[in-house]
């Protein structure tokens, strides 16, 4: 039989392995805009994003993790098992739709998978639904805040700046540094402490903790597991939203970081684990539409709603799948 050490250090390296890739999935949220706009190179654009998603944690907190990991499910559905197979389906989807360069959100996969590894270890009436429903709110709220704010905020900025002459798209270009960092900043504190919260849960699960209280260590190897991951940047989704919505300028990168930033950061500041994928496409779709309707590209954006709504449902039912083999392995 494994040891519980040994359990315990598999399930940190599979979190740590969605950290990973959560942030070589969801780097494209932080960069494509800027890339695209041609403000700041590629390889300055992904570096300066893992330097900011490596110190968000330690600068803003960690409310998002205690939600992930103390509001979902009841304490009792807390195992190993169900965290490891809730781990393992988020991980599968986000190389699914990395693969077909799909925006879907390692947030939902993440809450999909535990709810389904919940649901089959012990029952629905394991879910807690006041903390499920405020992450889902958080979940479903925040694009319609991200497109409505983008729309505005992109009104105004057009506003204020008529009659300029085409050298104001060099001051978009240098305001970009600025909001590009407070977005990086906002998605590591955001995206980072969801692996923080599964971590801590495993532990407590595990009896090496006996209360939900995220260790230093913790936040700083899931800090270091998603800088990483954003270091090496996923440039098939990096494509699909800095060019299939319509062809970015300096003005929309500007406005749909400073709009996704305020976003998410407000989210994560009040513990709710936004996806920061459905904030940045919305805000962009939102840009673009304040321009004029007939910009975006809607076939392109009907695709990524569709990945949104089946993402929930997909991890879990892979994650029920899952759960079995975990719990296999964890007797073993």
């Amino acid at each position: 039989m494994l040891t519980s050490s040994i359990l315990i250090i598999l399930l940190i390296g599979v979190a740590l392995l969605y950290d990973f890739l959560n942030g070589f999935h969801d780097s494209s949220n932080v960069v494509a805009t800027m890339i695209s706009s041609r403000a700041v190179s590629p390889r300055v654009a992904l570096l300066m994003s893992a330097v900011a998603h490596f110190s968000a944690p330690f600068l803003f907190g960690v409310a998002v993790a205690r939600t992930i990991g103390h509001e979902v499910v009841a304490q009792e559905a807390v195992t190993v098992p169900v965290i490891l197979a809730a781990a393992l389906s988020a991980i599968v989807w986000n190389v699914i739709t990395w693969w077909l360069g799909i925006p879907s959100s390692s947030s939902h996969a993440l809450i999909g998978g535990l709810v389904g590894a919940v649901a089959v270890s012990f029952g629905l009436q394991s879910i807690q639904l006041t903390g499920l429903g405020k992450i889902l709110m958080a979940l479903f709220i925040s694009p319609l805040l991200g497109l409505t704010a983008g729309y505005v905020i992109m009104k105004l900025v057009l506003f204020l700046v008529r009659g300029a002459s085409p050298r104001v798209s060099t001051l978009f270009k240098r305001l970009q540094w600025i909001t590009s960092l407070g977005l990086a900043l906002s998605h590591g504190t955001n995206d980072a402490q969801k692996t923080m919260g599964i971590i801590t849960m495993g532990l407590v699960a595990a009896g090496y903790l006996s209360r939900f209280e995220v260790p230093w260590w913790v936040i700083l190897m899931s800090a270091t597991a998603i800088a990483l991951g954003t270091a090496l940047g996923g440039w098939r989704i990096i494509r699909t939203l800095g060019a299939k919505f319509y062809k970015i300028r300096p003005i929309h990168g500007f406005t749909s970081q400073l709009t996704s930033a305020t976003v998410i950061m407000g989210a994560a500041l009040l513990g709710g684990p936004v996806s920061t994928t459905h904030v940045v496409s919305s805000s962009i779709i939102g840009v673009g539409s304040a321009e004029r309707l007939s910009k975006v590209r809607w076939g392109v954006a009907g695709n990524i709603a569709v990945a949104w709504v089946v993402t929930i449902p997909a991890s879990a039912l892979m994650a029920a799948l899952l759960y079995h083999p975990a719990l296999w392995l964890s007797a073993l």
